[in-house]
Parts: C-alpha cells; sequence; structure tokens
C-alpha cells in the first residue's frame, strides 16, 4: 500500500524516502541471491572441516533451494493477507539469526537446518519485497525504473556471490555464512523506519488452509524430487512414485483454488497470454543459467585448473554489465515494451549459449568466454527487469503478493528442474576416469540442452509480438472475483 512519504514527487523524481525504500528492499534481493552463489565455492572447504560426503554437500545448496522455492507460493500470499511490511521484516530478521548460526555451527546436519531455515525466509522477502515496490510505485514508467533497478540487483548479488566466496574462502568458509547477517540485520533496521506500512488485506473471506497445505506440500516434493532424481535415478520407482504423487497433489491444489473464496492462487490471472509467458519465460531463462553455470565452474575448475577466485573473476563481466544497466532499463522497458525486450534477451542468450559450445582445452578467453559472458549478461540486464514488469502489470495491489510468489517460484523451480535435468545428463555421458578431452565432450550434451531449454523460452516469448505495441502496456489479467471498495482501499493506507 503507498505511504504518502514515498510516494514520488509530482516531477517524477524520487525522495530521499522513497531511495531509501527501494534500497532496503534491493538489499534483500541481493542477500537472496547472494547466498545461492555464494555456498558452491566453499563447499569443498566445508566437506574437509566438517567430514562430510559429496551427498551431505549436495544437501547445502539443495536444503535452500527446498525450504526457497517450496513455500514462494505461501510466502507471497501471506503478504498479502498479514501484511508485506510486516511479512518482509520478520523474514528479514530470521534471515539474519539463521545466517549467524550457519556461520557457528560445528555439524552437517545443523549446518544444513539453518540453510533450509534461510531458503524458508527468502520465500517471504522475495515475494513480500516485490509486492511493496508494486504497490509503493505507479505502473508505468516508476514502477519500470524501480523494478530493473530491484531485479538487476539481484543479479548483481548472484554474480558478486561468486567473487566473495573466492575471497572469504581462502580465510575460512564460516566467513561465506556470516557476511550476509550484518547485512540483513542493517537492512532490517533500516526498513523499520523506512518501509511503508500496510494493513491486512480486508474483506479476503477467510485463509485458505487447504490450499496452502496443498500447495506447500507440492512444491516441496517437486523441488525435493528433482534434487534426488540424478541420484536415485530418473526412472527408479521412487523418483516415478514421487512425481505421481506431485500430480496428485497439484490436481488437488487446482481443485481447492477453482472453489475457494480466498484462493493462493487465483487460477484466473493464468488466462492471461501476458502473465503466462513471464512465468514460462522465467522458468526457462533462470533454469538454462543455472544449468550454464554448473558446467562452465566444472570446465574452469576441472578441466583447466582454475582456482575458485579465477573462476569467480570470470564470470564478472556478465555481473558488472548488469550493475551498470540497472539505472537504465526502465527507460528502455518504456520505450520498448516488455515483450520486444525478452525476446532481444533471449536470442542473447541462445547465442551466448551457443559460442560457448566452441569450447576446447586451451580457450582463447577474449574469442570465446569473454563474449559469452557479455551476452549473457545483455541478456540478463534486459530480460529479467522484464520479466517482472510482464508478471506484475495490470494486476491488482490486493493480489501483488500472489503474482510475486508465483513468478519467484517459476524462477526456483525452472533452477531445480533444468539444473538437475543438465545434471543427470552429464553424468549419463561422464567417461568416468577417462582423460580430459572425454570429459569436456561429456560436458557438450549438457551444453546443448541448456541452449535448447533457453531456445525453448525463446519460442515461448515469440508469441507475444504479435498484435505488441510500443511502450510498458498494461498486462490485462482476468478480473478478481473479490471487490475492493473505496472504504478498505483507503483504510489500508498509513
Amino acid at each position: 500500500m503507498t505511504s504518502p512519504l514515498t510516494t514520488p514527487v509530482p516531477d517524477g523524481r524520487w525522495t530521499p524516502r522513497l531511495w531509501g525504500t527501494l534500497l532496503v528492499l534491493c538489499a534483500a534481493m541481493f542477500l537472496d541471491a547472494l547466498d545461492v552463489s555464494m555456498v558452491g565455492v566453499a563447499l569443498p572447504s566445508i566437506g574437509a572441516d566438517l567430514g562430510l560426503s559429496t551427498s551431505s554437500l549436495q544437501w547445502i545448496v539443495s536444503g535452500y533451494i527446498l525450504g526457497y522455492g517450496g513455500l514462494l507460493l505461501l510466502g507471497g500470499r501471506a503478504a498479502d493477507l498479514l501484511g508485506r511490511r510486516r511479512v518482509f521484516l520478520v523474514a528479514l530478521g530470521v534471515f539474519a539469526v539463521a545466517s549467524l548460526l550457519g556461520g557457528i555451527v560445528d555439524s552437517g546436519p545443523l549446518l544444513i537446518a539453518s540453510r533450509f531455515v534461510k531458503g524458508l525466509s527468502a520465500a517471504f522477502t522475495a515475494p513480500a519485497g516485490l509486492s511493496i515496490i508494486t504497490t509503493t510505485f505507479p505502473e508505468g514508467p516508476l514502477r519500470n525504473r524501480a523494478l530493473s533497478i530491484y531485479t538487476t540487483c539481484g543479479a548483481t548479488g548472484y554474480s558478486m556471490g561468486l567473487v566473495f566466496s573466492g575471497l572469504l574462502t581462502e580465510a575460512s568458509w564460516r566467513l561465506t555464512m556470516l557476511l550476509p547477517a550484518p547485512i540483513a540485520l542493517i537492512a532490517l533496521v533500516a526498513g523499520l523506519k523506512l518501509l511503508p506500512r500496510s494493513a491486512r488485506e480486508r474483506g479476503h473471506g477467510g485463509y485458505d488452509i487447504p490450499g496452502a497445505v496443498l500447495g506447500t506440500a507440492s512444491m516441496l516434493l517437486l523441488v525435493f524430487t528433482v534434487v534426488q532424481a540424478p541420484e536415485a535415478g530418473w526412472s527408479s520407482a521412487r523418483t516415478i512414485l514421487s512425481f505421481v504423487a506431485v500430480a496428485v497433489l497439484l490436481a488437488g491444489f487446482v481443485a481447492v483454488e477453482r472453489r475457494s473464496p480466498s484462493p493462493l492462487i487465483r487460477l484466473g490471472v493464468l488466462r492471461s497470454g501476458p502473465q503466462v509467458r513471464a512465468q514460462l519465460g522465467a522458468l526457462t531463462f533462470v533454469g538454462s543459467y543455472m544449468g550454464f553455470q554448473f558446467l562452465v565452474t566444472l570446465y574452469m575448475q576441472q578441466l583447466l585448473g582454475w582456482s575458485a577466485l579465477h573462476t569467480a573473476l570470470a564470470f564478472l563481466p556478465a555481473g558488472a554489465l548488469v550493475a551498470l544497466s540497472a539505472t537504465k532499463v526502465g527507460t528502455v522497458i518504456d520505450r520498448f515494451g516488455t515483450a520486444r525486450l525478452i525476446v532481444v534477451g533471449f536470442v542473447l542468450m541462445v547465442a551466448g549459449y551457443v559460442l560457448f559450445l566452441r569450447i576446447d582445452l586451451d580457450p582463447v578467453y577474449a574469442a570465446v568466454i569473454l563474449p559469452t559472458m557479455l551476452l549473457v549478461g545483455s541478456s540478463f540486464a534486459l530480460t529479467f527487469p522484464s520479466l517482472n514488469v510482464q508478471a506484475t502489470n495490470g494486476v491488482g495491489e490486493h493480489e501483488q503478493g500472489m503474482v510475486s510468489g508465483l513468478l519467484n517460484t517459476s524462477v526456483q523451480v525452472g533452477g531445480a528442474i533444468f539444473l538437475a535435468v543438465v545434471t543427470a545428463v552429464v553424468t549419463a555421458n561422464s567417461p568416468g576416469n577417462g582423460t580430459p578431452q572425454e570429459v569436456l565432450d561429456s560436458y557438450r550434451p549438457g551444453l546443448a540442452v541448456v541452449a535448447v531449454v533457453a531456445l525453448s523460452g525463446l519460442l515461448i516469448t515469440l508469441t507475444g509480438l504479435r498484435g505488441g505495441r510500443r511502450g510498458g502496456g498494461s498486462v490485462v489479467v482476468a478480473k478478481s472475483t473479490v471487490r475492493e471498495t473505496e472504504a478498505e482501499r483507503v483504510g489500508a493506507r498509513d
């Protein structure tokens, strides 16, 4: 809900209070992305220090993804029902405490538990933060600019996490766990002062408890199944039965949502073509990149013998390009519209992946790796903010948390699914104790899968160009059956 203290002045300039609000939300988004990428480089040191096996180390990463991806739908709706500011700040505080505990624990199970709790808290801060932006900034150029800054902070955090991890792990892996804690605490204190207050949604018709249980259970089981499938076997009885159970839970969830007076997800929003393309675009875009980064890291460290820091610096041009574009992308969205920019971004992404197929055991950095990173960075700068704008435009304020949770679920589930698929493809082609060239050849099918996933996203988003128009445009979604009265809208504001 918009606060008069954060409303833009008539000429479109932002007040210091408005900038402060955005910076608090950007800090949380930065931390969420930072935490995903920063732990990867530290895993060998964690395993050696705590005596963890490879399968146990996987759960340090998967535990975060499980909590994050499994509870996003619930987190998004909770923000709408309980108040976005309240949900955001409580979850941010839990994130800070879990970060502190993760840096001081001395056992693998406790570390994995702290990671799960951090993922759970991020599942509430991410949709709450995004919906605070979309309800504070009016739809159009102001919101587009805010969303471009917000989303590029996430991409920058992901890239910088690799660099920070390479530097901090040299001293101690515990520093990679502790780093987010003071940043989260500073953001929490600032948020208490700056974030606009929002009341609980009025007249929402009760809480959709069955939908919350079924939706959360289905997402948790889906992410768990996908994460475990490469180890258990994609055709094993356990994996097949888990997917069947996911399908049953999702069918039950849809049935409940169609009848609930206050659904966790109002299915009418998915009748909008732009909304569906935004969700599928996020799923394939992030999913392809997660697989790409995984393979590139293996290639650089295992085949080229690069250090963790050297590998992180190789990714830096992409992150730097995204960071430098943060304040400019909103203007580009205003001029060309989201559909065109998403298509251009996917084209750049596919081109980068195809170019990387030229890698060999003695690569020329300037000819293959650097151009690939610049193409990928340009793609992120254009596509990710545009997907967020397209998903949230045309949606009522009382449903912004819901749509934000749905978009973040697409991001996390897409990353988990396609990373698992790429891992399975590489494992199936692995030569065991083969030569370096044979190992490299086993990576190529995985890189091809990454390119195909990105190409499928491009084909989906191309359909959005038909009948497209210049400018940001509003996404018209099926109207909610929940009507807000003028008194309720005024009463929900400070």
